[in-house]
């Protein structure tokens, strides 16, 4: 269900959700795509520190995106 809400989230929204699951080391391949799509959409509203921990998330998670 949260899956179909992302793309009402923005960016600091997306940064801390990913941050979130990447932190509490949850295993979630389908989260982690849905975030990249969604995250795509609206990358040029991403301050620094929203793309720097979205990254950061991403490279904890061992996610390739």
């Amino acid at each position: 269900a949260a899956l179909t809400k992302l793309d009402g989230f923005n960016p600091q929204e997306l940064a801390n959700t990913t941050w979130a699951f990447a932190t509490a080391s949850v295993e979630a391949p389908a989260l982690f795509n849905a975030i990249t799509d969604a995250a795509l959409t609206k990358l040029d509203g991403f301050r620094p520190q929203e793309l720097s921990n979205t990254t950061w998330a991403f490279a904890t998670a061992s996610v390739e995106a």
